[in-house]
């Protein structure tokens, strides 16, 4: 289904404004574990999602597709960073400490 393009635009800006978020994130000590920085970013999925479904424009029909493709693609952003904050963890074990996980 094609979107609108006010709502491909709010998809493109809340991916956008997603990424920052992400590319903002520092890791310092004391680390999180794998498992409570997923619970982290879900929130902000859901946080992003939440907001957006506010301002979807059209039919109820194409509101919901359009929050399905903004959540699809935030997931897609969420996972690739998600990656990125295991293989960290990964590169800052110590060998007789290790970071819980899930």
């Amino acid at each position: 289904m094609a979107h609108l393009q006010s709502n491909k635009d709010l998809i493109s800006t809340g991916m956008k404004e997603f990424n920052v978020l992400l590319n903002q994130q520092v890791f310092n000590d004391p680390l999180i574990s794998e498992e409570d920085m997923v619970t982290v970013v879900d929130d902000w999925v859901n946080f992003y999602v939440s907001y957006y479904k506010q301002h979807m424009k059209g039919e109820q029909q194409e509101q919901v597709g359009a929050l399905q493709e903004l959540q699809q693609q935030l997931d897609i952003l969420a996972k690739s960073f998600l990656v990125k904050y295991k293989d960290f963890l990964k590169s800052h074990e110590h060998p007789n400490h290790k970071l819980p996980s899930f």
